[in-house]
């Protein structure tokens, strides 16, 4: 096999590689949407463990967006610790703080942020793909001698090919359109995941600061300490 049997079967085979490469792609995505809702599922449920029984905690209708829920238990634990005076519910907080801390491992989110960011940016490699595939079968019809009859020959081959190598610059184009327009919704989803991990961390912590020991938090005479 020669070059340009080599250059005209690598750019036939172009258009339906990017078509199998898309597929994985989107599969990747669904995986990552089923990922983070099960993410989601986890973090409410252990904030759920760890708020019940307070005596103000916010009761949401079961129908709820999993976002709403966490957001509403974080507002909760916050206002007990940013309320010294509350001392039931405090030492309460104190009793289950270990909670989260047997529950963590839906925190570790370097693995997701890390396959999400790759998604997101082999997104724009499809139309360079197309574009490639395209300037190889070109490419493929130029190889040949200088003839007179070889140059006639090549132009006309050169026309010919265009027409199949054009398909593999609209596969990619056509692919690529496809999944940002996916990304755009999945996107906010997979960010508000990020934030709430976050939140949960920053939480966490400030319930270890402020409950460790089991002594009450120190505040001045003009209010709660900062």
């Amino acid at each position: 096999m020669n070059l340009r049997e080599l250059l005209n079967l690598i750019s036939g085979m172009f258009a339906p590689f990017i078509v199998s490469i898309a597929a994985f792609h989107l599969l990747v995505f669904i995986f990552l949407w089923f990922w983070s809702r099960r993410d989601l599922r986890m973090i409410a449920s252990a904030l759920d463990d760890f708020t019940r029984g307070l005596p103000h905690r916010s009761v949401l209708d079961r129908t709820a967006h999993l976002s709403d829920q966490i957001e509403a238990f974080i507002a909760d634990v916050n206002d007990i610790l940013n309320s010294p005076h509350r001392t039931t519910e405090r030492a309460m907080l104190l009793q289950r703080i270990n909670i989260l801390d047997e529950k963590r491992r839906y925190l570790h989110s370097l693995f997701f942020e890390t396959a999400y960011n790759a998604c997101r940016t082999m997104i724009d490699a499809y139309p360079l793909m197309g574009v490639l595939g395209t300037i190889l079968g070109i490419g493929a019809a130029l190889q040949g001698g200088g003839a007179s009859q070889e140059t006639t020959r090549t132009v006309s081959e050169i026309v010919s090919r265009f027409g199949d190598g054009i398909w593999s610059t609209f596969t990619g184009l056509s692919t690529a359109i496809i999944l940002m327009f996916l990304n755009s919704l999945a996107e906010p989803r997979f960010l508000r995941l990020v934030e709430h991990r976050m939140h949960v961390r920053d939480m966490i912590s400030k319930a270890k600061r402020e409950l460790s020991l089991g002594m009450p938090v120190p505040h001045s005479p003009g209010g709660p300490a900062a």
